[in-house]
């Protein structure tokens, strides 16, 4: 998913306790709705001015779906201190031909597993989805509390999960399952009343047309490949990747796009991300993206020009692993605290799944999904259709304590249960001050422009989920 020729260089490691401070300074902008019938030019200056949707700043939570040929050897040296990208097993084609110290672990498991005169092709015969159930996929992500899905309809691999014309005998049509995987998804998604959406890659490896010819490639088989799963799918998001290669100028990308907000079918709702040319992340497109914790965004860019988003998979890489523990697995507690922490920081979360080759989603992944949700029933009116506040800076300095305000009532949102009374600054006498989740009374007492919050003297996970736990100030903005 990320430039292997400069990001890893570039961007230093970022983990989900040492990201607050980074979140923090991102601020969410609330933008209007599309204006019907506008028109978009072929140009980024034009195109930047398009407002992100509504819906996706108001959504916070979504699930990212890696699945491909990848998934059959499903394998990343997961424990090897080798950065994070170079644990990514969807890149298991590239690293089995790569010198780099990652390549070598690849190449070498490769050969010993399989046989180095084994190809990567080969893995198509045993990538079945023979037990892919998709309307169950759907219901665990709505039980998630995930209001949108994007799936991988191709990886930088160039196997399509639908029957692309463009991808003739590499997709799952042709291949494999024989079944339009993103089809049978899409429809099972929106009929659960979720977002759907996709992952595209620009580029593809070991494309002969694309490595011989990129103008022809982006002509003939990218362009007309996206446009097909716009038309045929009808996405709410498209989220591109694999643009580093070249500048924007050379994809076509603000024709394209241009194509997509003024005629395409989804052109009033469609959302897209920031991956749309080499020089583009963090400055044209839709909405900003981080990446495991990482900024793929040259310094001094302004991110709080648009609304933004944080991937990750839920263990070290984004397509499946079957070498990972749970140990490699973050904690339901570390998923809260950076969901939380990326929604009172303006952005969203795209936590990511990688089902198996025969179509399921690994127990321990949906455990957490479903913990998620669980805690999201309780408390998700203080993460969904919420804004940023600014007062937070001028509040005492808690390293577990975060804020998000809806209208005018604001939420304190805190990953440690308070064992001493809390205190806000900056506001107005709150109509009512409730924990969530907790019928009894809480006690307060309001000084000026300061609020001191009394946490009841109760076993927390006899009311609540644990892991994180929300105090509603109504009427305190």
């Amino acid at each position: 998913m990320i430039n292997l020729n400069s990001a890893e260089m570039k961007k230093k490691h970022c983990s989900v306790g040492s990201c607050s401070l980074l979140l923090g300074i991102l601020l969410f902008v609330l933008v209007p709705a599309p204006l019907a019938g506008q028109q978009y030019e072929a140009s980024w200056e034009s195109l930047n001015s398009r407002p992100v949707p509504q819906w996706f700043g108001d959504a916070k939570f979504g699930i990212f779906i890696h699945w491909g040929l990848y998934s059959v050897p499903a394998w990343a040296p997961a424990n090897a201190d080798i950065g994070v990208y170079a644990k990514y097993a969807e890149w298991y084609w590239y690293r089995i031909h790569d010198d780099s110290e990652a390549g070598k672990l690849f190449r070498a498991y490769h050969n010993n597993t399989y046989g180095a005169d084994f190809k990567y092709q080969d893995f198509a015969a045993d990538f079945k989805a023979e037990h892919f159930d998709p309307a169950q996929w759907a219901e665990l992500f709505g039980k998630a509390g995930a209001k949108y899905v994007v799936l991988t309809s191709k990886h930088h691999e160039g196997f399509t999960l639908w029957p692309s014309e463009q991808s003739w005998n590499w997709n799952s049509m042709d291949l494999g399952p024989h079944r339009d995987l993103c089809g049978e998804l899409s429809t099972a998604v929106k009929a659960a009343g979720l977002h759907m959406g996709f992952y595209y890659s620009l580029y593809e490896w070991f494309n002969p047309l694309y490595k011989k010819h990129p103008g022809k490639y982006v002509d003939e088989h990218m362009i007309p490949q996206m446009k097909d799963l716009v038309l045929r799918y009808e996405p709410d998001v498209l989220w591109t990747d694999g643009e580093w290669d070249h500048p924007s100028e050379t994809w076509k990308s603000t024709e394209f796009l241009s194509w997509l907000y003024n005629e395409s079918p989804v052109k009033d709702r469609v959302c897209v991300n920031d991956r749309w040319g080499s020089e583009t992340r963090g400055k044209h497109g839709g909405y900003f993206t981080t990446e495991y914790g990482l900024v793929h965004h040259e310094e001094g860019v302004n991110l709080q020009q648009k609304p933004w988003e944080e991937c990750r998979g839920i263990g070290t890489s984004f397509g499946y692993n079957r070498i990972e523990t749970p140990e490699n697995y973050s904690s339901t507690e570390q998923l809260l605290e950076l969901l939380i922490q990326t929604v009172a920081a303006g952005g969203n979360l795209l936590l990511d799944v990688g089902p198996t080759a025969d179509g399921r989603i690994p127990a321990l992944m949906q455990q957490r999904l479903l913990d998620l949700g669980a805690w999201l029933q309780v408390n998700g009116e203080a993460i969904y259709e919420t804004i940023t506040w600014e007062g937070a800076t001028k509040t005492k300095d808690v390293a577990s304590v975060y804020y998000t305000r809806k209208g005018n009532d604001l939420y304190l949102l805190t990953t440690q249960w308070p064992e001493q009374a809390l205190s806000v600054e900056g506001i107005k006498r709150p109509e009512k001050v409730q924990l969530l989740g907790f019928s009894g009374t809480v006690k307060t007492s309001f000084k000026g422009a300061k609020l001191s919050i009394q946490p009841p003297a109760v076993s927390p996970p006899t009311f609540n989920v644990s892991g994180a736990w929300v105090f509603k100030l109504a009427g305190a903005l």
